[in-house]
């Protein structure tokens, strides 16, 4: 079987059923699978010919524990094989329970410890801004707990205030977070600038509009609320 057998949504399922072993980061898996697949079906600019191109949009996957409906999507998409699903977690599997940029086509950054993706992101934005390219968008997908971080309250300020627009940041809100703010996940956003929208994170369509949606000199959050 390829992963071209395995190509539409209403395949994932079967193929997140496959990568057995990690049950306790399940919900935290399936909470990003829409989010996932309305990405890369329909608004990332990559594909595994595309791996290498400097124009290519870039996707980080902060929220990198449980990455199993990642890995699903990647091989829906043919990145990766049914055959490296099946194995996932083994001693000589490339996926892991973390996903390694080394290891893995298409994954951007090694990620998992919570707190790393929106910076990293916006270093990547700084940098392809740098390098004159303005058509690679960057695109974060962190948790609403991990926003509790430090690095993110400084990566958030900053790139309001510079205005980098090529940056987009998808928030999972399951109400994991311990703390929260006042007025919410978006407002924690668009007071330092950035354009803030927030949908249904099962809604295909919404989700959709919120991310392709024009947001001219800032950056972009959605908060894409999921109940576990």
């Amino acid at each position: 079987m390829t992963a071209t057998t395995f190509g539409r949504y209403a395949d994932l399922p079967a193929l997140v059923g496959f990568m057995t072993g990690d049950e306790k980061h399940q919900a935290a898996a399936e909470s990003t699978l829409d989010v996932l697949w309305v990405l890369y079906d329909r608004v990332l600019n990559v594909t595994p010919e595309t791996l290498d191109d400097p124009d290519r949009d870039r996707f980080l996957l902060s929220k990198g524990h449980g990455p199993a409906a990642y890995y699903a999507v990647l091989a829906a998409k043919g990145f990766l094989g049914v055959r490296e699903l099946r194995a996932w977690g083994a001693f000589d599997s490339p996926l892991g329970h973390h996903p390694d940029r080394v290891l893995v086509p298409g994954v951007e950054i090694g990620s998992g410890s919570l707190g790393h993706g929106l910076g990293l992101a916006l270093g990547t934005a700084l940098a392809l801004r740098a390098q004159g390219r303005t058509r690679p968008r960057v695109v974060a997908l962190v948790g609403d707990a991990e926003l509790d971080e430090g690095s993110n309250h400084e990566a958030i300020a900053v790139a309001g205030r510079l205005g980098i627009d090529n940056l987009t940041v998808v928030v999972i809100d399951n109400q994991s977070d311990s703390l929260g703010w006042p007025g919410g996940i978006g407002e924690r956003f668009a007071v330092e600038g950035w354009d803030a929208r927030a949908v249904e994170g099962r809604d295909h369509a919404a989700l959709y509009e919120a991310l392709t949606t024009a947001h001219p000199g800032r950056p972009l959050a959605v908060t894409a609320r999921v109940r576990s």
